[in-house]
């Protein structure tokens, strides 16, 4: 016997939802079809964030209390308005990525059970230039939202001393992250050396709060810096994404004065609709400037520490330091 579907009308397309009752998230009974009609009402501001990325998608196609499947690759049975953009991984190899460029697309992948969206850097016209700078506040155990918030306003302060603007937004957990629009006209290795640069900047106001340093076991009850969301094929979780957890948390874009007492508890899969009908896109002056990371790139040029470890699924890069931890370095001596 066949799905049941429903179908909705998004943009010039029509959409089909099958299966529309089945319940995704079970902590709050909410449905497949409530995650669609999500991605809907808060379409404006999900394509802003999203729009001609190539977009890998977390799917879980039984709901969150199923096993995630990670796609970064285009559905083989699409339909034919669906679009798709050439992405090289760190190994060399290619392949077609999903590309956003309609909230149908969002709705879409929606329906194939997408719970959390997560776009590269870059947009399609210039998959080898990133557009945006990412710093990733993640509190270590222990350690709540409130500890994000203290280093996102670090992280503001340093970026005005640059002359540049931050959109910060929750991480739909305990942390924040904050998205600077950049001129694409460097490659993924200057933009990480200036996320490097940067989150170094930051480390400096507060080294009792924040740090940068790439092996857990040297982080301590501090936030760290993920400097390594800026390099190729790494994202975070875009703005107005839902996350895979019992309650549907989403990774809720705010304004500076919003995040002084801001609780990422308030936003979910039923309270941002509102929200984002009475206050519209508060991140919507994000593509009106884009700066230059000269003086960044100046600062990482001049310190002497230079690189730090790339991820350990990354070839070994010019410059990179030795990719063991230091306990284990030690002990090897």
């Amino acid at each position: 016997m066949a799905s049941p579907y429903i179908e909705l009308v998004v943009g010039e397309r029509t959409v089909k939802v099958t299966n529309p009752d089945k319940v995704y998230f079970p902590e709050i009974g909410a449905t497949k079809r409530e995650l669609v009609e999500y991605y809907v009402s808060v379409g404006e501001g999900a394509l802003r964030a999203l729009k001609d990325r190539p977009t890998n998608l977390k799917r879980h196609p039984d709901g969150v209390q199923t096993e995630a499947i990670y796609q970064k690759r285009m559905p083989p049975r699409h339909p034919d308005w669906l679009q798709s953009v050439t992405v090289t991984f760190p190994s060399g190899r290619t392949a077609q990525s999903m590309r956003v460029t309609e909230v149908a697309t969002i709705a879409y992948c929606a329906n194939l059970g997408t719970i959390d969206f997560h776009p590269w850097q870059v947009r399609a016209s210039d998959v080898e230039h990133p557009d945006e700078l990412r710093i990733d506040l993640d509190p270590q155990p222990g350690l709540g939202f409130d500890a994000a918030r203290r280093a996102a306003f670090l992280a503001r302060d340093v970026l005005g001393e640059f002359g540049m603007t931050g959109f910060v937004k929750t991480s739909g957990n305990r942390g924040a992250h904050i998205a600077v629009r950049i001129e694409p006209r460097w490659d993924f290795v200057q933009v990480r050396h200036a996320g490097i640069a940067l989150a170094r900047a930051i480390e400096e106001r507060d080294p009792d709060l924040v740090t940068t340093a790439w092996w857990k076991e040297e982080r301590g009850d501090r936030v760290f810096v993920d400097f390594n969301q800026n390099a190729r094929d790494r994202t975070v979780v875009s703005a107005y994404s839902i996350r895979a957890q019992p309650h549907a948390p989403v990774s809720t874009p705010l304004t500076w004065d919003e995040l002084e007492d801001a609780d990422p508890r308030d936003f979910d899969i039923r309270t941002v609709p509102a929200r984002f009908a009475k206050l519209g896109d508060v991140h919507a002056a994000i593509d009106d400037q884009a700066y230059s990371i000269e003086p960044l790139l100046d600062l990482y040029a001049q310190d002497e520490r230079g690189d730090m470890p790339y991820p350990p699924n990354y070839p070994k890069m010019p410059g990179e330091p030795k990719r063991v931890q230091p306990s284990k370095a030690r002990s090897d001596t």
